[in-house]
C-alpha cells in the first residue's frame, strides 16, 4: 500500500504537469497560434487530416477531443467485460470481487474523462474561436 507521502507526490507531479500543459497552451505566441497554417500554404493533405483548421488551439481542442472519445469508449468496454465477469462468476468470490472492481474502476476513469472533456473544452473552447458544444462564436 502507498504511504500519504507518495500519494501526494504523485499528485503534486500531476497537478504540475497539468498546470505546465495549461500554461503552454495559453502562452503560445498570437503569430503562431493564429498562422500555424495559413490558408496559402494549407495542402490538401493536410487541409483533410485537420477538418481545414489553421489555428494551433481549434487543432489540439480536436486531437485531444478524440483521444477522450476513444478512452471513453474504452471505458464503456471494461464496464461491459467486468459485468460480464461478475454476472459469470456463479459463485466464485474471487471472480465476482474482480468484476465489482473493475467496473468500479472503469466508472471512476469514465468520471475523470468526462470531467476531463469539459475542463478542456471550457479551457481551449474559450481560447478559440469555436465552441465544441454550441456551433461557432465570433
Amino acid at each position: 500500500m502507498k504511504s500519504k507521502s507518495q500519494i501526494i507526490k504523485q499528485a503534486l507531479i500531476v497537478i504540475g504537469l497539468m498546470t505546465g500543459a495549461i500554461l503552454l497552451i495559453q502562452f503560445i505566441p498570437s503569430a503562431l497560434a493564429n498562422g500555424f497554417i495559413s490558408g496559402q500554404d494549407n495542402p490538401g493533405l493536410i487541409s483533410g487530416a485537420t477538418g481545414g483548421t489553421g489555428d494551433f488551439r481549434e487543432l489540439a481542442l480536436r486531437i485531444v477531443n478524440y483521444f477522450l472519445t476513444f478512452l471513453g469508449f474504452l471505458s464503456v468496454l471494461m464496464v461491459i467485460y467486468g459485468g460480464i465477469m461478475y454476472i459469470t462468476a456463479a459463485g466464485n468470490e474471487e471472480n465476482a470481487k474482480k468484476g465489482k472492481t473493475i467496473i468500479m474502476y472503469a466508472a471512476i476513469g469514465i468520471i475523470i474523462i468526462l470531467l476531463s472533456f469539459a475542463i478542456i473544452n471550457t479551457i481551449l473552447g474559450a481560447a478559440s474561436s469555436t465552441v465544441s458544444g454550441g456551433g461557432a462564436v465570433q
